[in-house]
């Protein structure tokens, strides 16, 4: 994570629970072990009914990837496209059996790219190939997207659990009411607490995570289809600098890669 997100991270928490400083001094009145349970407890039983077991567990380790660096940035687009110019150079140069290698090699590390350029190897023209990455690249969109639904459910549930957690506190407040009339205030705070950590849950830590999640393979799939690009290219025998173009078409000009400039 870079040093501005953690910056951005520390001063928004810091004004949120400064707020709270300043409107009271009774801080601890905001603590409530069993309120946290109960949205968590609640919000947990309603994703693994709704879910398989295996999704929800796969969302919730994705929210502490979140806080990882992201596997992909906008200067490393421009070193993928500099990586199909080069097999291009390979494939006119020494031939398939060049690609072949650096096939098995890429592999290795990511599987996708090794498949899509034993599609190419296969001998595939532009129009097939085409066909079998995308929908490659849509489906595996379409599958790394199932956590953010997860999250987007746990969500919405959380604070619909503070709302159920709130409703049961007023009905043990209001049966202990005739033996105490005077704790009626601290029971409805405590009440109250539960409704509070639903929506924090939902808007500081599912939402966020969800949408950082979704943004990620959005970057991925975008980064899937520029590759795409230049092997379906690489499909028609395309030479380098064609590939370079059409690859760059997708690409800010100020991250485009200029095969002049790599050669020297």
């Amino acid at each position: 994570m870079s040093f501005t997100t953690i910056l951005g991270i520390m001063v928004g928490l810091g004004l949120f629970i400064g707020s709270i400083f300043i409107s009271t001094d009774n801080y601890l009145v905001f603590l409530s072990l069993s309120s946290a349970l109960m949205v968590v407890g609640g919000t947990l039983a309603a994703t693994f009914i709704a879910y398989e077991a295996r999704y929800v567990l796969l969302a919730l380790r994705l929210i502490f990837k979140i806080f990882r660096a992201p596997q992909m940035g906008r200067s490393q687009l421009t070193g993928e496209v500099g990586r199909v110019v080069k097999w291009g150079y390979l494939l006119q140069k020494k031939g398939i059996n060049a690609l072949e290698q650096e096939a098995e090699r890429v592999g290795k590390d990511e599987p996708f790219l090794g498949w899509a350029m034993e599609v190419v190897i296969t001998g595939y023209d532009g129009e097939e190939t085409a066909e079998m990455l995308h929908n490659a690249i849509d489906n595996a969109f379409s599958r790394n997207l199932v956590p953010v639904a997860i999250l987007k459910s746990m969500a919405a549930a959380a604070p619909a659990f503070g709302m159920i957690g709130t409703l049961v506190g007023l009905v043990i407040m209001l049966d202990k009411m005739a033996d105490d009339p005077t704790s009626l205030g601290a029971g409805l705070a405590i009440a109250l607490i539960t409704t509070l950590y639903g929506i924090v849950a939902a808007r500081f830590f599912f939402l966020p995570a969800a949408s950082k999640i979704q943004q990620r393979e959005e970057i991925m799939r975008f980064r899937n289809y520029l590759i795409a690009e230049g092997l379906i290219m690489l499909a028609d025998r395309k030479g380098p600098r064609a590939i370079q173009d059409r690859m760059n078409s997708f690409l800010d000009p100020a991250i485009h890669f200029n095969i002049d400039k790599s050669s020297k």
